[in-house]
């Protein structure tokens, strides 16, 4: 019979599949490109840039991810039920407790960020004080307190950073096509197969990665709403928070694509998407987690 372990199990299993897909196709679009220009010392300054892309954002994530969202921190006077849920939450998820921060904005939502526990941030909006009872409340700490005991915000960051990074490349290479340079065989048969070969991976590496990021993200949200009704013990606060969340029509006043899928839902809104489109959706639909949430009472 399925459980709430099970279904972490599972999601975990699949994100692992997804980050090794993801790193087999950044190895072979810079394997392809070196190969193309003779020159294997690209590979390896992309590899180089890459790992000290992802020190950068390591180390300097949350502050980024903060203002951008127009956080300020909250302090336990000013905001004492969200500070205590946080606490106890905390507590028994046996995990140091995160700053909390507050960002004015009428639209109910949640995130959280940092690079590791120690140093974890928890954000809400006042939409979403104003909204929630306490259950539903401690339903949504539970779901971000879960990201951070996953260590998901490790993960995004990594997803994020290589996006970034294949983008980059894929430009690099079209670029260099327009400019001259390249293969040496270039007027040979072999030379023209290449040619159109990188130019395919070109252009269709940063699409690929954009879709791995963003299944990468919807099975972090899978995964964190499993284990956040774990903690509370009591799946139905996150799914009737879900609902409400659901329920709000507009977006967030600090929408970004980039922190888009740290919320707990799309700060652009939650109309539903159908069909290809539901690919590049950077959650699963509400309603799927609602429903999955209650099968599992």
């Amino acid at each position: 019979m399925a459980t709430l372990y099970t279904h972490q199990d599972s999601n975990i299993a699949k994100t692992w599949v997804i980050m090794t897909a993801f790193f087999a196709v950044v190895i072979l679009l810079g394997w392809g490109v070196s190969l193309y220009y003779h020159n294997p010392g690209i590979l390896y300054v992309f590899v180089l840039f890459s790992i000290a892309m992802n020190i950068t954002s390591y180390w300097f994530s949350d502050k980024i991810v903060l203002k951008m969202a127009g956080a300020t921190p909250a302090s336990r006077e000013a905001y004492f039920d969200l500070w205590n849920t946080v606490e106890n939450l905390s507590i028994t998820a046996g995990l140091p407790m995160p700053k909390v921060y507050i960002i004015s904005d009428p639209a109910p939502n949640a995130f959280a960020t940092g690079r590791n526990k120690e140093h974890a941030v928890v954000a809400v909006t006042t939409g979403l004080l104003s909204m929630m009872t306490k259950p539903e409340l401690e339903g949504v700490i539970a779901h971000e307190l879960s990201h951070v005991g996953n260590r998901d915000m490790l993960v995004s960051t990594v997803a994020v950073v290589l996006v970034g990074f294949v983008t980059l490349l894929s430009d690099f290479f079209m670029r260099s096509l327009w400019f001259g340079g390249g293969s040496r065989d270039r007027d040979s048969k072999a030379g023209a197969i290449l040619m159109i070969v990188g130019i395919v991976l070109a252009i269709l590496a940063p699409i690929f990665a954009t879709l791995m990021q963003l299944a990468i993200s919807r099975k972090r949200e899978s995964l964190a709403d499993a284990s956040g009704a774990l903690l509370t013990r009591y799946p139905e606060g996150l799914a009737s928070a879900l609902e409400k969340i659901g329920s709000y029509s507009g977006q967030m006043v600090h929408a970004n694509n980039a922190t888009a899928h740290l919320y707990i839902s799309n700060p652009f809104g939650t109309k539903a998407m159908k069909g290809i489109s539901k690919l590049f959706m950077t959650h699963p639909p509400i309603e799927d987690r609602i429903a999955a949430l209650r099968g599992m009472e």
